[in-house]
């Protein structure tokens, strides 16, 4: 039985991220309490005539389960003992400017905001949830995610859990943007030479051939990527030694489209030839307006 449990903050877009699950063939349950996770479960786990022929679920859980969310570890221990049973948590989260923009576009109530501004209610909820992060297997910030964005995050999440090899997030951004919020590891690519400022280059991403070329010109480029993966060999057997589930690296540049880019997808290349289990995401190629392409593929 593969479980997913879906997870976060209230406005992060929990409600998108259950629909791309229940697209993916998994059975959706909203508003489960922790303390019945383990029964729900088994429930499905049952050979006999009654049972359902379902080997995917998904469970959200959040802060309207209120006094319940106090049964979490001990939820997660009984999980842990299911026989044949294999768990994954996400998370998601936004930046407390985006969800109180979110919740004043759509109208809609925070689950604590009963006497309390919408602020502090942003604020408990990340305190009652910071135990469930914790235990976290894939943390999403969706604060610059666009839904189209946010399915293309959960299918590099999927993607990375479905292989094998020990598994290797490699995300570009642009640190115009902030930094994501799940990163082990942060390299700035701010030393490289920036190709925006090449006008027949501006254009282009890093995944196109012309900024490749233009890179890979450059002998610092060159001596980063050996010594990059120097680190790489001699830090991931360690994280993995210490019981490390997954690495997420973070390859940041002014505006994450060309530099970061370019060296992601390098890095993502790398590792992949050392046999380790890799996806590698782009959260900012297109966040420059300049360069937006309609999508029509998530549509």
């Amino acid at each position: 039985m593969d479980v997913v449990i879906l997870t976060g903050i209230s406005g992060a877009g929990k409600s998108q991220a259950a629909a791309f699950f229940e697209d993916q063939g998994y059975f959706c349950i909203d508003n489960v309490p922790p303390r019945f996770l383990t029964e729900l479960t088994e429930v499905f786990l049952r050979d006999d005539e009654y049972a359902m022929e379902i080997n995917k679920l998904c469970f959200v859980v959040d802060v309207r389960s209120r006094d319940m969310l106090a049964g979490w570890g001990i939820a997660m221990q009984k999980l842990d003992e299911v026989p044949g049973v294999t768990y994954r948590v996400v998370f998601l989260e936004a930046s407390d400017d985006v969800l109180v923009s979110r919740y004043r576009q759509t109208r809609r109530k925070h689950p604590l905001m009963d006497e309390v501004p919408l602020t502090d209610a942003i604020a408990s909820e990340r305190k009652m949830l910071r135990n469930i992060r914790g235990r976290a297997s894939c943390i999403i910030d969706t604060t610059m995610l666009t839904n189209a964005g946010l399915k293309r995050a959960l299918r590099d999440f999927l993607k990375s859990e479905d292989s094998s090899g020990f598994p290797i997030f490699v995300e570009s951004f642009g640190f115009m943007y902030s930094l994501p919020s799940d990163c082990d590891l942060v390299f700035d690519m701010r030393f490289l030479p920036n190709p925006f400022w090449v006008e027949e280059l501006k254009m282009f991403s890093g995944k196109d051939q012309e900024i490749a070329d233009y890179l890979n010109g450059f002998e610092d480029t060159h001596t980063f990527l050996e010594k990059i993966g120097d680190l790489f060999d001699f830090t991931i057997p360690l994280y993995v030694k210490e019981g490390k589930s997954r690495l997420s690296v973070g390859i940041g540049c002014t505006g994450g489209r060309h530099r970061s880019v370019f060296i992601a997808e390098a890095i993502g290349k790398l590792l992949q030839e050392k046999g380790y289990n890799v996806v590698v995401h782009h959260r900012d190629i297109d966040r420059d307006p300049r360069y937006i392409k309609k999508d029509t593929s998530d549509a």
